[in-house]
């Protein structure tokens, strides 16, 4: 089995631990944000902590589902696996996501960093350009989070 990795990293005027609250609540905020994309994300099994799997239903009505693999408060972090998916998942067997908000040194922004691991089922149906387009995703989704959390500095 192929692996296909890539890495994002998106400066934000947001800081660190708002980021991260926020992306723990992506369930409740992603549909709230962009409502074009997804329709609703539930929890299937657990309350939000390791070893709770979402569903996710996109507007298009294809889901996937994944796993909360881990959660570092301390450290700003979130792993997740995403194990079912849409047309995408056909030549996936998983997708390994790593989501860090990094502080900036004065703590008046941060950086949001992804490393994204793709175990392939076949390595020609799934590329590092198959990667690339979905880190922009990852980022269009990001950014339409930090403009919620800029229009509403209260939030979280």
């Amino acid at each position: 089995m192929a692996v296909v990795t890539s890495e994002l990293e998106v400066p934000s005027s947001v800081s660190a631990p708002k980021l991260f609250k926020a992306y723990h609540d992506f369930h409740n905020l992603a549909p709230k944000v962009e409502p074009e994309t997804f329709k609703a994300i539930e929890f299937i099994k657990g309350d939000g902590g390791v070893g709770t799997i979402e569903q996710t239903t996109f507007v298009d009505g294809t889901k996937s589902k994944l796993t909360l693999d881990a959660i570092d408060n301390n450290n700003f972090s979130l792993t997740t696996t995403i194990f079912e998916g849409g047309e995408w998942m056909d030549n996936v067997e998983s997708a390994t996501i790593h989501v860090k908000f990094v502080p900036s040194a004065t703590n008046e922004g941060s950086t949001y960093k992804v490393s994204s691991v793709y175990k392939c089922k076949d390595p020609a149906k799934f590329t590092q350009e198959n990667a690339k387009f979905v880190d922009e995703y990852t980022k269009k989704t990001f950014k339409a989070i930090e403009a919620y959390l800029i229009a509403n500095p209260n939030a979280y």
